[in-house]
Parts: C-alpha cells; structure tokens; sequence
C-alpha cells in the first residue's frame, strides 16, 4: 500500500547482532575514560572502564548466588546507581530484568511478583513514605523468619534471594555490599563461558505496563529489541561520546532504561542522572554544574522546570537537544523549550513499552514546524500503517485511524499471557497501539485520539478500569465510572464519578484513602463527583466521553481542553 511506510534511512547500527553484555564490552573498550555514569544525589561518578568493571563484579555475584540465563530478577527502587549495575549486570549473563515501579502498593508488589516468577528482588530501604520492606514483609511474611537465599514462600515459589540496595538489611536479606563480596567465589573465565552462550534475541527485561481489565501485562523483550531503539533513538539526536544526557526519568520505564541508559551505552554518551525522583530544582542544576548536552523529560517535567524560581538562574547554555515524550506535547511548550531553554534540537518521540518504545521520532534538523506539530517519522528499521478501527483496512495519507507498527522494536509478547499477545500482535507480525493518528504525506504522523480507555497523567498510562475494580470493593459503592480529563501541568488528571448504595454513605476522603490503600499514587482520582445516575446510551452504555464533557463544563477547564499539542 502507498501510505504504508518503512523508513529508508540506512545508519549502520553497529549493536545489532550484540547482546547488551557485548555492547557496553565494546563500548567500554572504546571510550574507557569518558564519563559512564554520575549521580547527582548519591554522590556517583564512575568512566566507563570502571562501569564495566563494576557490573562485571555484580554479575559474577549474581552467578555465585546460583543464578542462570533465564532467571528473572526484579528490581523495585528509585534512580540509584546500583540500579543501572543490576541493569547491565543480568543482561551480561542472561537473567531476565523484571523492572518494579517504585510507586507499587503492596497489592501491586505481590502480583507483579507472582505474575512474573522472579527469584531474585533487590530494593531501596525508604523513599518518602513508602517503607519498601515494610510493604515486602506484608507481602511475604516468610521473609522474616528466612536465611538470605532460603526464602520459602508458597505464594512466590521461586523467590530465592532478596537484596537491599542501601540501609540496614532485615532478616532473610542480603546486602549490597554482601552481595558484591560473592564474586570473588566465581572466576572471570566462568563470566564469559556464561555471556558467550547468550544471543540478542533472547529474552532479557520483562517491564509491565497497566492492565485494562486491572492486571499488568510484563512485555517481554530482548537484547535485540531494546539495543536497536536505544542506538536510532541516540542517531535521531545526533548523540556520540561528547554528550552528556540528563536523566530525570525514572528507571523502571522504558524512558529511563532504554532510552536513556542503552542509548547513552550504544553512544558512549554520558549518563547524568539529578537526583532519585523526579526534581525540577535538582535537574536545573544538574544541567548546569555537568554541562548537559541532552535533557529528557515528559511535559510534565519541562513545564516544572520552566516555572521553578532557579530557572533564570540557572546556565543551560550546553543544552542541544534530547527527548520529549510519554504524553502529548503542548505546541507552546516546545517552543519555550526550543526557543528559551536552547534546546534547538530537542526532538518528540512516540511510542509504548511494546515497541521497546519508539514507533516514531522527530529529527535535530526537522524544522520548529514539524517538532511542534507532529511525533516525526517512523524509526529505522519499522514499518507503520494506519487501519480503518473496524475493517482492519489501511487508510491512505491524511485519515485517522488506529496506528500499527512492526520491526525489531515489537516485543516479544506479554509474559505468561499468550491470549493478551495475540491480542496485541496480529498474525502478520503488527503491533496494534490503540491510539488513533494519521499520516501526512510528507510521512510525518500525529495521534489524533485513544482506542483505549487510558490516562496518560504527567508521563503515568493509567487505565481506569484498575481504579474501578477497586472502587467496587468499597462496601459503599454501587457503580463507579472514571474518566481522564484536561490538566495543564500534567496533561490530563483522573475523575471519579461515583454512585453509592442506597442508604449508604461515604466521603471523598474516605474513598482517596481507601485507593491509596492498594493503588500506586498517581493512580488515585483527583476529581471526585458523588452522583445519582449515569449518561447512557439508548441501549444502555455508559457514554464516559459525556463525563468528561460535563466535568470540563463544571471544572471550568474549557481553556485548558484546547491546548495544541503534537
């Protein structure tokens, strides 16, 4: 077909036919003395000769411990350097990175862990409120009364090994530096026996992504689906071993672990990360005192940092470019970010944790016209289409309808899901996205719409059903119906309409903390409306684009509806 377009573009990805493992071997090989990574806050500075040896000495621990090309481990902990050890560390001898948002309740934590059979868990000890093994202990009372590596939990067959990555370590846990001291039992020869059996298209980070009917899917991809979007992604910014990325993403996500760490070791770039979550104030100075070159973000972030009083005081004079993604860009803001921040060649991406995660990218040299107004063009190496919703059909240029995309980014499948899969994939090898865009004819797309019935709040994909079905376990509530609507700073916000039983009652206080109970925060509705009835359709069917009509109306966000974006 006509519209159907494969990208041209003939860059030489020099990791394709690499594990990962290989990849940061060589990369190490070729820029030992640049900066690998540095944190901000722990104070972490390492070149990528001593990264190397680093994850060399984790993976041999790891080896040590008992693990093989295969296992799963999760890891549940914010931006710390122990984190991207781990990262390179499992993928060097196989074992399957299970990343954990750090945001889980302890109802999110046990199903993440069963779903995804991982025998090894390392986490942070503390962040804000959240107590990590307070939460891990009510999850698996085993814990407590374990040995480290002798945890028996019928709930979590495999769980073996759990290791705190900072703090004092509870019973049943190994620590950091307890882990790091078994290498020494595993030699340098049995390292490289282990990495050599391995191969870029196995399986190697299961990421999980919100479910639609209230369970998470782990996509499951490969050294070679991760490896060629971070290296395309890096050549759409022009990116080599002068650069220096700014990392305020979170890890556990595509954004944070593909695109930032496995584009920065495709590139020899340096990894800069300001601090363990995301801070404006903190991101500011990092660009400033490391002389950034690239600074990653959704709008969420670009807009705080734009804000924050340090802003002017700030040097961002080394900003070139970097990625904009994980919700729809506001036209105004990438304009401020081109034309105030100097980020001149600052690009948009799009795409999903299926696609390991870009389908499409704008270009450093795209005009201002294109990066505002579109999500670029495809990837090298991917085909897209755009299909009729209800014929399968594709549509030729300027028609919406659902995006499909194919080529080395689709994962592998959802883990332990075939049904899900087949769901997501078709025979013919395509990714169906849910979102609806439409190609231009010069090969440029734009989302038009959702498929699905997803949030996207500040860069979080949030579907409504999860927050329902915990609504329904209120004893109160009859019916309930949640919606995203408008936000200016996040992009969208989540809505509750809620219809209680007869003779019931309850509060909006008493239902937010009853979400945050077993909900992630960001999942927790903001707008919260008590109401008697539905609008429906004649036939019955709930019409949620009415909701959210009416709480626009009511909320008084008519202004903020009609932001532009990409």
């Amino acid at each position: 077909m006509a519209n159907r377009c494969a990208n041209q573009e003939t860059i030489p990805a020099w990791v394709d036919g690499l594990t990962i493992g290989q990849v940061l071997r060589e990369t190490a090989r070729r820029h030992s003395s640049g900066d690998a990574i540095v944190f901000l806050a722990p104070a972490t500075r390492m070149t990528w000769a001593e990264f190397d040896r680093e994850v060399n000495v984790a993976a041999r621990a790891l080896l040590a411990l008992g693990f093989k090309p295969g296992d799963h481990f999760g890891v549940w902990a914010t931006n710390v350097p122990e984190w991207v050890v781990l990262q390179f560390a499992t993928a060097r001898i196989g074992v399957v990175l299970v990343t954990l948002n750090p945001s889980y309740r302890t109802s999110e934590l046990k199903y993440a862990l069963r779903q995804s059979e991982v025998r090894g868990l390392a986490l942070v000890d503390t962040f804000k409120s959240s107590n990590f093994f307070q939460m891990l202990n009510k999850a698996c009372p085993e814990l407590a009364v374990s040995e480290p590596g002798a945890l028996k939990s019928d709930e979590f067959p495999k769980l073996q090994w759990i290791v705190s990555l900072r703090g004092t370590s509870p019973a049943g846990v190994l620590s950091w530096s307890e882990l790091l001291a078994r290498a020494a039992g595993v030699s340098a020869e049995r390292l490289d026996e282990v990495a050599g059996q391995l191969a870029p298209l196995d399986a190697i980070n299961i990421q999980y992504t919100s479910g639609t009917t209230g369970h998470p899917k782990g996509a499951t991809l490969s050294h070679r689906n991760l490896l060629l979007n971070a290296y395309y992604a890096g050549e759409c910014q022009r990116l080599d071993h002068s650069d220096r990325v700014c990392i305020p993403v979170p890890l556990y996500h595509c954004f944070g672990c593909v695109l930032g760490t496995l584009c920065c070791a495709a590139h020899g770039a340096a990894m800069v990360f300001p601090a363990e979550s995301f801070q404006p104030d903190a991101t500011l100075a990092a660009v400033d005192h490391e002389r950034c070159t690239a600074l990653y973000g959704v709008p969420t972030m670009f807009i705080a940092q734009l804000e924050h009083d340090d802003y002017p005081r700030r040097d961002l004079s080394s900003l070139r470019t970097g990625i904009m993604a994980g919700s729809p860009c506001p036209i105004e803001l990438m304009k401020r970010v081109t034309e105030e921040m100097g980020a001149v060649e600052i690009t948009i991406g799009y795409g999903q944790t299926e696609a390991s995660p870009l389908i499409t990218q704008t270009r450093t040299d795209d005009p201002i016209e294109l990066r505002v107004s579109s999500v670029g063009r495809i990837v090298t190496g991917v085909e897209a289409k755009i299909v009729d919703v209800d014929t399968g059909k594709e549509l030729p240029d300027g028609q919406s309808g659902e995006l499909c995309g194919r080529g080395h980014g689709v994962m592998i499948g959802y883990y332990n899901m075939p049904d899900k899969t087949a769901e997501a994939i078709d025979a013919d090898g395509w990714l169906h996205t849910g979102d609806l865009a439409l190609r231009e004819p010069n090969g440029y797309y734009r989302i038009t719409g959702r498929l699905r019935d997803m949030i996207i709040r500040g860069g979080e994909n949030i579907y409504p059903r999860e927050i329902e079905e915990r609504l329904y376990q209120h004893p109160a509530v009859e019916d309930v119906q949640v919606v995203g609507i408008p936000s200016r700073r996040l992009g969208e916000e989540v809505l509750a309409w809620v219809k209680l039983k007869n003779g019931q009652h309850a509060t909006e206080a008493e239902l937010r903390e009853f979400c945050r109970e077993s909900l992630a925060h960001f999942k927790v509705p903001h707008y919260w409306k008590f109401v008697d009835s539905f609008p429906t359709t004649v036939t019955g069917k709930i019409q949620k684009f009415k909701i959210r009509e009416q709480a626009i109306e009511e909320l008084g966000l008519q202004d903020v509806a009609k932001i532009e974006t990409a």
